[in-house]
């Protein structure tokens, strides 16, 4: 950030930062009776039921500001908790954001921030209706709550899983992890030998699979279209393992998986061989996918074979023998989940 263009947030003062913050947020829902400006929001759900849920990020432990733009913070910040809401089949409607920061952020960083999280507002049909912005000793903090509506007792949760569910996932797993495998990588090679720029190799898309992920507003969708009702569904944000695992607990059921079925990009999968590293495990115990794992009835499966984002991974089984993942060579093993651990930046 250029100095002449830096301005302290002390400047503005507490109602002067959140006048300037806020001046260009727009209400898209009828159910946003009053947004920001008050003591607090007010939204009616006309009947619906309430999904809330939060999700907090901070500096050095969930981000790097060494590789993260700010615009890109400020989105990804936005889609963990819409992803956290579409796994509940609900539609986000309303979000609150507080941001707690040291003063080496200046109002035109803050602006950064605010710009990504207003674009994933657009993007998702979203409104920000209120939040908090305080100084913090160190570093950037950053707590965002979705509210989301769904028809009453149509929500879905991680303990529905039947035995014979069809256990399904969206979209490619793996991809985040290997972009912040890339990231990391840079960074280092970049403090180590001063002025050597950093050099992505063409890969944008695991890299943007990280810093800009998206959350899968167009499989709810499709389930609303298809009239399909999972029996289970998880987001994925700590890699597919501890997720299935989470669901079969919750669910009081087992699984078998097949590696050969874990969808997996290609470019990801080959820059993961140079890497050195197994595509499968980056898949299982990576991290920040945000696709859904979901189960359905058998009897939908003619409903969704033609959908190209939804991947058929297992099935579940009663509760009893561990949940097992069969390898390409057909060999058993049990599931194990190393679980993803944020990157606690030294």
């Amino acid at each position: 950030m250029d100095d002449e263009k830096r301005t302290e947030i002390n400047e503005l003062g507490e109602f002067g930062l959140i006048d300037f913050l806020t001046k260009n947020n727009e209400t898209r829902n009828a159910g946003t009776i009053l947004s920001v400006g008050d003591d607090a929001a007010v939204v009616d759900h006309f009947g619906k039921q309430t999904v809330v849920t939060t999700d907090m990020l901070i500096e050095g432990i969930h981000f790097d500001m060494a590789y993260t733009p700010l615009k890109m913070l400020g989105y990804k910040s936005v889609i963990v908790n819409l992803s956290d809401v579409y796994a509940m089949k609900a539609i986000p409607q309303q979000i609150t954001v507080s941001v707690a920061l040291s003063n080496r952020y200046s109002v035109e960083a803050l602006s950064e921030l605010y710009e990504g999280i207003y674009e994933a507002c657009d993007r998702y049909q979203v409104d920000m209706v209120g939040g908090d912005t305080i100084p913090s000793p160190k570093g950037l903090i950053i707590s965002v709550t979705a509210l989301g509506e769904v028809a009453p007792g149509k929500f879905v949760t991680r303990s529905g899983a039947q035995t014979n569910d069809l256990l399904c996932v969206s979209g490619d797993l793996g991809s985040a992890y290997l972009g912040l495998t890339l990231l990391e990588r840079e960074k280092k090679v970049f403090l180590e030998t001063k002025g050597v720029q950093p050099d992505f190799e063409g890969q944008k898309y695991i890299v943007q699979r990280f810093l800009k992920p998206e959350a899968r507003k167009d499989i709810i969708e499709f389930f609303e279209e298809k009239q399909i009702q999972p029996t289970s569904m998880i987001d994925i944000s700590d890699g597919l393992s501890s997720e299935i695992l989470h669901l079969c607990k919750r669910s009081r059921k087992s699984c078998v998986l097949y590696e050969d079925k874990i969808p997996i990009d290609d470019g990801a999968k080959q820059f993961a061989y140079k890497l050195e590293m197994d595509p499968t495990m980056c898949a299982l115990n990576g991290g920040e996918d945000y696709e859904l794992l979901f189960t359905l009835s058998q009897k939908e499966y003619d409903k969704i074979k033609d959908n190209t984002d939804i991947t058929v991974v297992g099935y579940i089984v009663d509760e009893g023998p561990k949940p097992k993942i069969i390898t390409r060579g057909g060999a058993e093993h049990p599931l194990v989940a190393q679980g993803w651990n944020p990157i606690h930046v030294k």
